[in-house]
């Protein structure tokens, strides 16, 4: 089991928490006919990586690879992101400035993922 208390204490889950927070507000003044569609497949995409990393984290006392799984998907989910993100900037409903933010931030938590799968 990790030092840690809870997956609250991991640096990955604080970033990856706060990117996904900033997201939810910003995609609330993309079009209403987006609502269902790349609004919502963003935001699934971005709350499923802390939803990912949490899980995995409570898992880990039973199943260490349960943990390794998780974390790998929460990766996946990383670069699924920046895929919405793309969209979203094509389409004029973020600017070039906050995409490359968001698309930088994204970078960095993939790169912390890889990071932790690999001491798994």
């Amino acid at each position: 089991m990790s030092a840690y208390k809870n997956h609250k204490d991991l640096l990955v889950f604080q970033k990856a928490y706060a990117i996904s927070l900033q997201i939810y507000k910003e995609s609330k003044s993309f079009p209403k006919e987006e609502k269902f569609a790349i609004t919502d497949q963003l935001r699934r995409a971005s709350t499923s990586i802390c939803a990912n990393i949490a899980e995995g984290y409570g898992r880990q006392l039973a199943s260490k690879p349960d943990f390794k799984r998780f974390l790998i998907i929460a990766k996946g989910s990383c670069q699924e992101v920046t895929v919405w993100i793309d969209y979203c900037k094509d389409l004029s409903f973020i600017d070039k400035k906050t995409a490359e933010a968001w698309e930088n931030e994204y970078t960095e938590i993939s790169k912390m993922l890889y990071a932790l799968i690999q001491k798994q």
